[in-house]
């Protein structure tokens, strides 16, 4: 939830830059391998990057799609939570990030 709402207010790679090495002693701390760490902040920033009414993405995607930002403002909501159910399952299962790792 941390680094979605991060996503949102700053640039990706300085986000990532400044808080992810401050937060991943703590997830060591849990037992968290690095890597399922990594997945589960990259993909939680990039939430943030595309939610309105502050992600950078979402308004970058308007406007490429040369589409209102308002006009598509209800229609992102089904995206968003499918997204959001995505990085459920990858937070919640550390396999979709660590399987096919040979025991690093």
């Amino acid at each position: 939830m941390f680094f979605a709402i991060l996503g949102s207010i700053l640039e990706g790679f300085p986000a990532i830059v400044l808080f992810a090495p401050l937060m991943f002693p703590i997830a060591s701390e849990f037992g968290i391998h690095g890597v399922h760490y990594a997945m589960v902040v990259v993909l939680s920033m990039s939430i943030g990057l595309f939610s309105p009414p502050f992600g950078v993405g979402f308004y970058s995607a308007c406007a490429i799609g040369q589409v209102a930002p308002d006009k598509v403002m209800k229609d992102i909501w089904i995206y968003m939570l499918a997204f959001i159910a995505v990085v459920l399952v990858v937070a919640l299962v550390p396999w979709f990030s660590t399987g096919l790792l040979n025991d690093l």
